[in-house]
């Protein structure tokens, strides 16, 4: 297990303006597996719903999810929706902050754990994934919820990661906190990509502009920017445009910054 220095407060700056200047999601997770790695923290699973309403975390496809454990692990854990039952999360519906994976291991001992979550753990344990913390990130709305997940290398102890959580757990969840605030203005992935035009269409939508108005705007016949909003609700799987709206601004697909021809914004 490394251990981890504390970090001069000049170094820490430095690290989360480098996450500040990302400009893709792949950039950033780049930049946050390693920093976690450096903390003996390598593997990681991030979750975050808009559509939460207990016990729904919403449709899976609407779900962001970042992980770097492996395929073995993460197909039957995210595709047959495991996660949904895992321990932890009960604190991550419920509240914010850390917690430790101690707390499942003694609810598994004390017989507290539903049938579910019972398999959860057995197939926690039989991926040797079975210490770490897990932060849930705190939000102004009832609908958004988010957390993520930090394991040590395989065979690492419970004692091992706590060790490290009194080291560092201040730094190490300051980081994943701006993380978390970085990713959600960044552009991402809602259904199928929108075209220009689609975009266009709703922002003058949200702008409370009708449909003559658009037309007028875009210089379209009417017909045509009805097209373009239907076109623009089948790409983002929603029914109305006013469900448009609200998702491709989630995900950041409109009233976006072009890149520029140097690549910069």
């Amino acid at each position: 297990m490394p251990k981890h220095r504390n970090r001069p407060a000049k170094d820490l700056a430095v690290l989360l303006n480098s996450y500040a200047e990302a400009e893709s999601i792949e950039e950033l997770w780049s930049l946050h597996t390693g920093e976690m790695a450096s903390f003996g923290l390598p593997l990681l699973l991030y979750g975050f719903t808009y559509e939460f309403s207990d016990p729904s975390f919403g449709r899976p496809d609407d779900l962001i999810i970042l992980s770097n454990h492996s395929r073995q692990y993460l197909e039957p854990y995210i595709a047959k929706q495991m996660y949904l039952h895992a321990p932890m999360m009960r604190w991550v519906k419920q509240d914010a902050g850390a917690y430790s994976w101690r707390l499942v291991q003694e609810m598994y001992r004390n017989g507290e754990l539903s049938h579910q979550e019972q398999r959860v753990v057995a197939f926690n344990r039989s991926m040797d994934v079975t210490a770490g913390y897990t932060l849930s990130f705190r939000s102004a709305n009832k609908r958004n919820k988010g957390g993520i997940a930090l394991s040590p290398p395989p065979g690492t102890s419970q004692d091992g990661v706590e060790a490290i959580w009194r080291r560092n757990g201040r730094e190490i969840t300051a980081i994943n906190n701006f993380f978390h605030l970085k990713l959600h203005t960044m552009p991402r992935k809602a259904g199928q990509t929108l075209t220009v035009r689609q975009r266009e269409v709703l922002e003058w939508v949200g702008d409370g502009k009708t449909i003559q108005d658009i037309a007028t705007l875009m210089d379209l016949n009417p017909s045509t920017v009805e097209k373009h909003l239907r076109l623009a609700r089948e790409a983002l799987d929603v029914e109305t445009t006013a469900q448009a709206v609200v998702k491709a601004t989630f995900f950041n697909q409109i009233h976006i910054l072009e890149p520029k021809e140097d690549g910069s914004r």
